[in-house]
């Protein structure tokens, strides 16, 4: 079949062959994708905010690719996978960074931050510099702030009153796998019992754990409030995970560039706490009214026994000096 050429195609051709195809916009370097994934579902508050973060990370160059229910990395896998060059951006649990460096424990431990101005506080602070600085060193990633998805309380199936610590002796509460999660759920006078966050509703519709711990907004996303009969107002861990992303990305950029993908971060973290504080206030209600008993137990008494066993523990000892102090005078 004969070739054939028209004025346009003559054009295309010249321009290319001089280099020139393509100049001045076109020019510009494509999005930079960035894998993240995150173990909570795509109705949570956190996918609203991964969403608003990247339509201003796509402003400055980058494309967030998010895979929310842990189904790209299963919880507790993603830090693994930001580490071998698997993910760009994670949404990390601080019990896994503690399972690598011993001193990043002391955010673990029970009634440790007051609420989220006080998390956020102290994360700004030197403190958080310091265990910021160690998970770069050590880990390969740069933390951009803490996400606060609520304070953490217990949900049970069984309607046993629960009033001390002493009242959930051989109760089954699901936690997270790693030392640090299973340790806080000692530190409530529980029987810890790891299991996948996505297994949980199963779980105790089964009989195979008899509760779970988690904030108001997690027990009315992922439903657990169906399969248990009350909420037990403990408030013992102010939760959060650390939005981070790999030192691979974040050292590639140039400094204007990391300040606007930390503005972008600290934008949409703020949007996210003010969200949670406010679902937060009306959730007790609402499972109320789903039937289930909400109650507040003896705090005093949960306080005592969890900060007795925090400081008789091994984690204590790989505590910073000082730091624990520092954090309790903010």
């Amino acid at each position: 079949m004969p070739v054939r050429f028209n004025r346009r195609a003559a054009m295309v051709a010249g321009l290319a062959a001089f280099g020139w195809l393509g100049a001045g916009p076109a020019l510009a370097q494509a999005p930079t994708n960035l894998r993240f994934s995150a173990v909570f579902s795509e109705q949570d508050i956190r996918a609203e905010m991964m969403k608003r973060f990247g339509e201003d990370a796509k402003a400055i160059g980058f494309n967030l690719q998010p895979y929310y229910g842990g189904t790209l990395f299963k919880q507790g896998t993603e830090l693994v996978a930001m580490q071998r060059g698997n993910l760009d951006m994670g949404n990390i649990a601080p019990q896994d960074i503690s399972n690598q460096i011993p001193a990043w424990s002391i955010v673990t431990s029970a009634y440790l931050f007051r609420d989220a101005d006080h998390l956020k506080k102290v994360m700004a602070s030197d403190v958080g510099a310091q265990l910021k600085k160690m998970a770069s060193d050590q880990l390969g990633i740069h933390v951009l702030g803490p996400t606060y998805f609520g304070a953490r309380h217990v949900g049970l199936k069984p309607k046993k009153k629960i009033s001390t610590p002493a009242d959930l002796a051989g109760i089954k509460l699901r936690m997270p796998g790693g030392d640090a999660w299973q340790f806080l759920g000692q530190s409530l006078g529980a029987n810890p019992t790891p299991m996948a966050y996505p297994e949980v509703y199963t779980g105790l519709q089964s009989g195979a754990i008899d509760g779970q711990d988690n904030p108001l907004p997690n027990v009315q996303n992922m439903k657990f409030y169906e399969v248990s009969s009350q909420i037990v107002l403990t408030s013992h861990l102010v939760g959060f995970d650390l939005l981070a992303v790999s030192n691979k990305v974040w050292n590639a950029m140039p400094a204007d560039k990391k300040a606007a993908f930390q503005a972008a971060a600290d934008k949409a973290i703020a949007w996210s706490t003010a969200e949670h504080l406010k679902k937060e206030g009306e959730l007790a209600e609402f499972f109320k009214k789903q039937g289930l008993e909400v109650y507040t137990p003896d705090l005093n008494a949960f306080r005592d026994f969890a900060q007795k066993k925090y400081l008789a523990s091994d984690l204590a000892k790989n505590w910073p000096a000082g730091m624990l102090d520092k954090i309790n005078g903010m």
